[in-house]
């Protein structure tokens, strides 16, 4: 249940969004191109953010590029 407090949590580190055009997922609801965005947590495959809807959401590391 660790991934309740990740919004709290101290960022790991900041990304850029460099697109959001997805082939499978809609995101460009919730990022948005050439914004910076706070990393609560990372995998191998997926950066953990608090995306635009104020929520911290998973979402492929293709969609950014670190600062």
């Amino acid at each position: 249940m660790i991934h309740l407090t990740w919004k709290e949590k101290e960022s790991v580190k900041q990304v850029k969004c460099v697109h959001s055009k997805a082939e499978k997922y809609i995101v460009n609801n919730v990022l948005t191109p050439d914004k910076t965005y706070e990393v609560k947590n990372e995998t191998e495959e997926f950066y953990f953010i608090v995306d635009n809807t104020g929520m911290v959401g998973g979402f492929y590391k293709d969609y950014f590029e670190e600062m």
